[in-house]
């Protein structure tokens, strides 16, 4: 196969790609700006339903139109993660936190400790191609 032949199919692959990925992030903004404007007008109607519960000491209300209620959420966080950690230890606790690995720990731990494999650890690798614009 000729050189000749292969880059011009390469440029013009790569100038596709570039153009795609291009008109998908503008897709993306414009979506993400309706969505705003969109959660924007809810959040409103929220607050004044929230409001209605409130000034008149009721938790739901039916309507033609549907039902809403207003309910009490929690978040929880912690500032201090020393003091939860020894927290959780401390009372058994490990089912405060969520099961999941931070994959740039686990990654430089096993880069740091090629000889220590966790047990039912899992690891999907892929190669991927990356394109950047020419400057």
């Amino acid at each position: 196969m000729s050189e000749d032949r292969t880059l011009p199919d390469l440029e013009k692959m790569v100038r596709v790609f570039v153009k795609i990925r291009d008109e998908k992030a503008d897709i993306k903004r414009k979506f993400d700006e309706e969505s705003k404007a969109l959660e924007d007008k809810l959040n409103t109607i929220r607050h004044a339903l929230l409001d209605h519960c409130k000034d008149t000491g009721v938790e739901s209300v039916r309507t033609g139109a549907g039902t809403f209620f207003r309910q009490v959420r929690a978040r929880y966080w912690t500032s201090d993660w020393e003091s939860m950690n020894e927290f959780i230890l401390e009372h058994q606790a490990v089912d405060l936190l969520e099961k999941r690995v931070h994959q740039g720990n686990m990654k430089m731990f096993l880069e740091e400790n090629p000889e220590l494999f966790p047990a039912g650890l899992n690891v999907d690798s892929e190669y991927t191609v990356t394109v950047r614009k020419p400057k």
